[in-house]
């Protein structure tokens, strides 16, 4: 029953990803409000409360949807495993927004732009690595945005022109998303047609930090990621997308897609279904993607 528990479970929260940290640190975490068009042929904008989490060797930027209901989610799976019911947690817990996680290595700022897929039904983290080099053009130019004296910045990047204010007030040479190499923290960024446009909130220290959120860890996530070039990375998650259950199918017998679990309504084969119909429905809310080209592809407009 509880290995029932952990594919679904694993299946419900296998957007957000995870590279595992088994020492404690102390990080300076920045809130991000992500305003943002998830169609591109639509007014509509949407906005998500995003994380930037800076420890001494690197910085961790992604959704904070999942990362703040940790002590929920911990109170429902444990009162799941105790009684040995299964709950819809769909109908308690928000999913976020956005799937990816990015790792930025200090000093030389690699970027590691990680998503999570499956095998069967284990989950296993898939990234691409890069070295990006903003070409930055400073101007004199500065406002006041909330608390922080900034300053403006341009730079062309994923086939959209951004502009950046940032502020010396805090020394980190990051931002959200895969933005860096400013004097400063980023504390405003958008694209000119705003489709994109993230402003800091706030900020606080997390002590004991830990990169693996409760889901992560209790899904049985591998500290492994499987670094690929972009293309292949590209080829694996796309592929994911279109047929989230495609490696996990072959497993499913008639005799388990037709069992109950307690406390589900329907069979497992109905459950799956469900899911496969989140997964498809998380994937296709956004066809506005922050990157219209890959970095490369820039390199030879230039």
């Amino acid at each position: 029953m509880k290995k029932l528990f952990s594919i679904f479970f694993i299946a419900l929260f296998a957007f957000a990803s995870a590279q595992d940290n088994d020492s404690k640190e102390t990080a300076n975490r920045f809130f991000y409000e992500l305003t943002f068009k998830p169609k591109k042929d639509s007014a509509k904008l949407e906005k998500v409360l995003t994380a930037l989490d800076i420890v001494k060797d690197r910085s961790v930027y992604r959704d904070y949807t999942v990362i703040g209901q940790d002590s929920i989610m911990k109170v429902q799976i444990e009162a799941m495993q105790k009684s040995g019911v299964f709950k819809d947690l769909s109908k308690t817990i928000r999913m976020p927004k956005f799937s990816e996680k990015i790792v930025k290595q200090y000093p030389e700022m690699k970027v590691q732009y990680i998503e999570r897929i499956a095998s069967g039904f284990i989950p296993m983290s898939i990234s691409y690595t890069e070295n990006i080099k903003f070409d930055w053009k400073i101007s004199n130019e500065k406002e006041k945005i909330g608390p922080y004296n900034t300053q403006k910045a341009t730079a062309d990047f994923g086939g959209r022109k951004w502009t950046a204010w940032f502020t010396t007030d805090l020394p980190f040479q990051d931002g959200p998303y895969k933005f860096s190499g400013l004097p400063g923290l980023i504390v405003k960024v958008e694209d000119d047609g705003k489709n994109y446009s993230w402003v800091l909130q706030g900020n606080k220290k997390v002590q004991n930090w830990e990169e693996l959120s409760y889901a992560e860890k209790i899904s049985g996530m591998s500290s492994k990621v499987t670094d690929m070039p972009r293309e292949k990375f590209e080829k694996a998650f796309n592929d994911f997308k279109k047929d989230p259950f495609a490696s996990a199918r072959p497993m499913m017998t008639q005799e388990i897609m037709s069992r109950t679990i307690p406390g589900m309504d329907g069979t497992i084969g109905d459950m799956m279904k469900k899911q496969e119909k989140m997964y498809k429905d998380f994937f296709n809310a956004n066809d506005n993607p922050i990157e219209l080209t890959a970095p490369s592809v820039d390199k030879k407009k230039k």
